[in-house]
């Protein structure tokens, strides 16, 4: 699942867009929206738009978009593929493009001007899709095409095309009474609203939050590299002199991992705990309303729950397939996680700790107990993981696997000077793809890591066509005075993680810009991002980017036996954490509450974690006041369980390279041409099938995360996904 504003970090993009124009500018200067972007490759340019931009490019892009609609929904001519689906994919450019500028940094350059659009951007955009959605004309030439699909020679990718959005129709209220469709579309903005206050909420409450701490002595346990930047952030809020830590990743992990001092890394969890849980950023009233908006809308669509509609348009088709996948997890995790709380324990008490294991000190322990039983020390390894020396990783896989090559584009647009912008070509020079890549925290940036687009791929049939414009955002380790950005191997992962998806918004050959890239099934998604992370600890690759940031040393292979051995260590907390997560997730969705109802957010998160017998060691990865992906939008919303469902999908993929040579070249074509090109435009189980040779198994997952014994690869076929052929 995406805020700017440091003075040093944000001065050039300020520069361009807090300036007043004059009156003669103002008369004679054009949006920069409102015409075809003159720049290489169609980067927006960044450094033209202001905000006064966004919302007249919105406005007029939704009129226009509201005419092209009309024209289609009243053309006299039967219907066919290309004057309804492929005349409906084509609307709204100037909307599209406006709003995937808007949406990027509003996630990355976050500010008051960017929140105040955004509370009539977002609604605006929610009711023109609701007004095409809910057309009645424009869905008969849908149905009329959805009727007779078997009957017009349509090719596979468009008889997709045409059930999806028949169905996509359908979810959106297309066979309602006009009085359910307006109730439907209130509650719609209703939801909008409420999801942008969540995010508000979210940002400010993490922003708002700082330990400063002013007592060197507390410090003792962290590494040089976290304490030196967190004097340079006390010294940024003016308190030289002392060290100011935060919520932001970078700064709480190493806290909670490092820390001797335990009343720190207490007041660090707790602070994390009760993100946006308490005063004026209280985001438990907004979950209770959110809840009740979603009870509402799945029973006007005729859905037992929220939960029941969001799976029903996906592989895993109900709440119970999506939970039973979770269960065979559960109960392998909870079993490991509490041997490595006992392990931890005895640690406790061989060092005479004299207290039992709580929460605050999961992390510090597991890592003691990792440094003991593997000799390994994360702050030795991430010596070798400078981000750019891992920025190579990455692109020597992508030209190693795929054939393509990455190549900076220095003077590009950027929306912010930390960005970098690649030129994507194969090996014949012919131009893929532009990614940029946006890797440092900000207080203007949202937390987590993630891949979005400023621009689709298509190909029509006339020859037109376009390549996509690919960015990837993270918020990982800064560079200090003395070192570069050294990631830690978490870090390492998220970057393969996002670069995965990435490879699949680049490679994408799907003709179809509503089937492009990541316009994929929810739970098939992560299964590009998923696969690409195992390469992060390959031997074969690590030797060709993994070099010491002071001696250029490549990894010892010694270290690189270490690492992997402890690849599985804390696993059982790790996959606990995460499969709770969703399973709270899932048991959001199927809550229906009532306008009178109170919706207790702590007593539910309670409930659901009595009846799973979750270990009180053991937290959910996020509590629902912070819980973005599920309610900062819908686009997770019964949907977090998609991480794990995918990677029932990566391992089982994974094993192939593994068996083949991970650098296979056969494997790879397979892998490129029927999971990253091929986008959406076909049945993702028939895809992965095609690639892999057989239905997927949960037991390659429960190996590689070492919570079943090591044994030759599982044929498949132990879990049927719902939705595969």
């Amino acid at each position: 699942m995406k805020k700017l504003f440091t003075a040093a970090a944000g001065s050039l993009i300020l520069a361009a867009t807090l300036t007043t124009p004059t009156d003669m500018t103002a008369q004679t200067r054009q949006n920069p929206f409102m015409v075809p972007y003159d720049t290489p490759y169609e980067i927006p340019p960044f450094d033209k738009i202001q905000y006064e931009d966004y919302l007249p490019a919105i406005e007029k892009g939704i009129e226009i978009q509201r005419k092209e609609i009309e024209a289609i929904a009243n053309n006299p001519a039967k219907p066919t593929f290309e004057n309804t689906i492929l005349a409906m994919e084509k609307s709204g450019e100037l909307l599209h493009r406006a709003m995937l500028v808007f949406g990027a940094l509003d996630e990355t350059d976050n500010n008051a001007q960017m929140q105040a659009i955004s509370e009539k951007a977002y609604p605006m955009e929610s009711a023109a899709s609701d007004e095409i959605s809910m057309n009645p004309k424009l869905f008969e030439r849908v149905k009329y095409l959805y009727d007779n699909r078997d009957k017009l020679g349509l090719d596979v990718a468009q008889k997709r095309a045409v059930e999806l959005s028949y169905k996509s129709f359908t979810r959106n209220g297309a066979l309602l009474s006009d009085a359910k469709k307006e109730e439907l579309k209130a509650i719609n903005n209703r939801l909008t609203d409420l999801y942008l206050k969540f995010n508000k909420n979210l940002l400010a409450s993490t922003n708002s939050f700082e330990i400063v701490v002013d007592n060197e002595a507390d410090l003792a346990g962290l590494p040089a590299g976290i304490i030196a930047t967190a004097a340079t952030e006390a010294a940024n809020r003016g308190k030289a002199g002392k060290w100011v830590f935060t919520l932001h990743a970078p700064s709480r992990l190493p806290v909670l991992k490092y820390a001797d001092n335990r009343a720190l890394r207490q007041k660090m969890y707790e602070g994390y705990m009760n993100l946006a849980s308490t005063g004026e950023y209280d985001n438990r009233p907004v979950i209770g309303d959110i809840i009740k908006a979603r009870t509402k809308k799945a029973q006007i669509l005729g859905y037992k729950d929220y939960a029941s509609y969001m799976t029903d348009k996906v592989m895993a088709k109900t709440p119970q397939a999506a939970t039973d996948l979770l269960m065979k997890i559960w109960g392998p995790a909870v079993n490991r996680a509490n041997e490595e709380i006992a392990e931890m324990q005895a640690y406790i008490d061989e060092t005479n700790g004299g207290f039992k294991l709580a929460p605050w000190d999961y992390y510090y322990y597991s890592e003691k107990v990792r440094t003991k039983k593997f000799n390994l020390d994360e702050n030795e390894l991430s010596a070798y993981f400078s981000l750019e020396n891992v920025r190579k990783g990455i692109f020597t896989l992508a030209e190693r696997l795929y054939g393509v090559k990455f190549t900076e584009m220095p003077d590009a647009p950027k929306y912010n000077p930390e960005v970098k912008v690649y030129d994507v070509k194969d090996l014949k020079g012919e131009h893929v793809a532009v990614f940029m890549t946006d890797y440092f925290p900000r207080p203007s940036k949202r937390q987590g890591a993630w891949m979005s687009e400023f621009k689709v791929a298509y190909e029509d049939a006339d020859g037109t066509s376009s390549r996509p414009i690919v960015y990837n955002v993270g918020n990982f380790t800064r560079p200090t005075v003395d070192t570069p950005a050294l990631l830690t191997i978490d870090e390492v992962e998220t970057m393969f993680h996002e670069f995965g998806h990435g490879l699949h918004g680049m490679l994408t050959r799907a003709k179809l810009r509503s089937q492009s890239g990541t316009n994929v099934d929810r739970d098939f998604v992560e299964l590009p991002s998923q696969i690409t992370e195992h390469w992060s600890k390959e031997p074969e690759l690590l030797k060709e980017f993994a070099f010491h940031y002071k001696t250029g040393e490549v990894i010892p292979e010694a270290l690189v036996n270490k690492m992997l051995a402890a690849s599985t260590h804390n696993q059982g907390f790790r996959t606990t954490e995460l499969a709770g997560a969703a399973l709270l997730d899932l048991a959001w969705g199927q809550l229906n509450a009532a306008d009178g109802d109170k919706v207790d957010v702590d007593l539910f998160e309670k409930q659901v974690a009595d009846k799973l017998n979750m270990p009180s060691e053991i937290a959910y990865r996020y509590r629902s006041p912070y819980f973005k992906h599920i309610f900062g939008s819908d686009g997770y919303a019964s949907g977090y369980y998609t991480y794990l469902w995918a990677e029932v999908l990566d391992t089982d993929g994974f094993e192939l390279f593994a068996e083949k040579g991970i650098f296979d070249p056969e494997t790879a074509r397979s892998f490129k041409e029927n999971i990253l090109e091929k986008g959406g435009s076909e049945d993702p189980m028939e895809l992965f099938v095609r690639f892999r040779g057989h239905e997927p198994s949960v037991d390659a997952l429960l190996r590689n995360r070492g919570l079943a014994p090591a044994a030759e690869p599982a044929k498949g076929g132990d879990l049927k996904m719902e939705g595969g052929k």
